[in-house]
């Protein structure tokens, strides 16, 4: 497992995590082997030992950045960060990242949140970047019950959430139940991915995800943002059982699950021929998904907001930040349980990314 190069938090510290088992797939969690192996800094200074609790960890208004490596790590892909979340620390990081997309016709994923009170992106922090990016908002139906999974009632919450008098407007990708059909190269359970129809009618994309835990994936960030969350009903399905059922999403192996979304998430990269970006927003940690209208209130303090070209290590950036923070105890809990890093392990080895990367301020 590769180290990570990073420039992380002043206060870095060693978790001591014992095997946390998985119902589904029956593979051991994060050991502490795993996890100082993620972190360079970590590896060479006992300070901030800690248990899981987080309790001597350093809480986002401590963050401070200290540069490690060396001109060789220039090929290592970068992550921005800011504590900034607002407008303006959301338009740093994108700006950061350097890159343009291209195209006239930009879509921005998100995810519209289920009611009543899910932790969705607020529209007001992102409208100055959609409108930059000259964008679409877009989203697809859920494979499942809720207020998201039929097309008219979709639109409603994605109005009554303020999403769709921005940019360009609102589309789910999927309103007419059909699906497109991409190519898995290399991919691990998928040869093939099917996305929601109207895909193919964007040029790039903006993925914007709001970072939380998640009941089933363990956290949700960048790559599920992509994979589970352009899928149509049917691709969906066929991600959650590994390629088994196209109408069902429920009673697949859980490492399979994890391996066939990055296999999904790598098919949408390779279709756009990286004309993708990808921003995480880290506040309002729930270990609940926002597909939950009734989440946990959060443990931990907002973090920032996090921008790469590459969605593991972007990912991977977001989970090392977890877990060195104060109050992270549900949040690891929830991780582990669900062997959720496995999803960046299985993106790592396809090729969909890198679980290494350097961590820059752009506050």
């Amino acid at each position: 497992m590769k180290k990570i190069i990073a420039l992380m938090l002043s206060s870095i510290m060693l978790f001591s995590l014992s095997a946390c088992g998985n119902n589904n797939s029956g593979t051991a969690g994060s050991s502490e082997t795993d996890r100082t192996s993620h972190n360079i800094a970590a590896q060479t200074s006992d300070a901030g030992k800690s248990s899981v609790s987080g309790e001597e960890s350093s809480t986002a208004e401590r963050v401070d950045f200290q540069a490690t490596g060396d001109g060789a790590d220039a090929d290592v892909p970068a992550v921005y960060m800011t504590t900034d979340i607002s407008p303006e620390g959301l338009m740093k990081v994108y700006k950061a990242l350097g890159v343009e997309l291209t195209g006239d016709n930009i879509a921005v994923k998100l995810s519209t949140g289920e009611p009543p009170a899910s932790n969705y992106l607020d529209p007001d922090l992102i409208r100055d970047l959609v409108e930059l990016v000259d964008g679409t908002i877009v989203e697809c139906n859920t494979a499942y019950g809720g207020s998201r999974s039929e097309t008219a009632m979709h639109y409603q919450v994605a109005e009554d959430h303020g999403f769709t008098d921005l940019g360009k407007g609102f589309v789910i990708m999927d309103e007419d139940g059909k699906s497109m059909v991409l190519p898995v190269e290399g991919g691990q359970r998928l040869s093939e991915n099917y996305v929601s129809s109207r895909f193919g009618e964007f040029d790039g994309f903006l993925v914007l995800s709001h970072f939380k835990g998640h009941a089933m994936a363990g956290f949700g960030g960048a790559v599920k943002n992509i994979s589970i969350g352009i899928g149509s009903r049917e691709g969906k399905c066929l991600i959650h059982t590994a390629g088994r059922s196209h109408t069902s999403p429920w009673g697949g192996n859980q490492d399979a699950f994890l391996e066939s979304m990055a296999d999904a998430a790598k098919s949408v990269v390779d279709s756009l021929d990286g004309n993708i970006l990808f921003i995480n927003v880290m506040n309002r940690l729930s270990i609940d998904c926002d597909c939950d209208g009734n989440p946990s209130e959060p443990d931990i303090h907002d973090i920032g907001i996090l921008a790469s070209a590459d969605p593991v290590a972007l990912d991977q950036a977001c989970v090392d930040l977890i877990y060195q923070a104060e109050g992270n105890r549900n949040f690891v809990r929830r991780m582990e349980g669900q062997h959720a890093e496995h999803v960046l392990e299985a993106g790592e080895t396809i090729g969909l990314g890198s679980r290494t990367y350097r961590l820059e301020n752009v506050n």
